[in-house]
């Protein structure tokens, strides 16, 4: 029921939406993280994420069944967050869920953007043209 991922490569938007997709669900939902080229006010040149990856991908599955525990409803939930440097508009992670209607697609989405980047072993680091600043999951 969910595929989740992590990689080093760059992620396929349209496979992990297509992942989402159930016949029994009248809505997917998506959040598509990138890379921004500004942060607290200071130019940001590049990202490095770096991971654990067996428990990154662990977390990120109990993350998903939490979710499912939340919303029974969700048919589908595909997970893909990238790990490495990544550039200035590099996608970082893409959440999708599918339900039946959209008020719980919306809301579970949300969920696990959220919790992820409270939960799973993601680090992220930010490198700007002066210096580098690893960055809290929620500044």
């Amino acid at each position: 029921m969910h595929h989740i991922d992590l990689t080093d490569q760059p992620i396929d938007v349209a496979a992990v939406l297509h992942a989402a997709e159930s016949d029994e669900a009248g809505a997917v939902n998506a959040f598509i993280g990138t890379v921004r080229n500004r942060s607290d006010g200071r130019r940001v040149v590049r990202l490095h994420y770096e991971a654990y990856p067996p428990m990154a991908v662990h977390q990120l599955r109990r993350v998903a069944e939490m979710a499912q525990e939340k919303w029974p409803m969700l048919r589908q939930v595909a997970v893909t967050h990238r790990h490495g440097t990544l550039e200035i508009g590099d996608v970082a992670v893409v959440v999708a869920v599918s339900t039946p209607h959209r008020a719980d697609s919306f809301a579970a989405c949300q969920y696990i953007i959220d919790t992820l980047k409270e939960v799973v072993p993601i680090w992220k680091k930010e490198e700007y043209e002066d210096g580098t600043v690893w960055v809290s999951a929620h500044p």
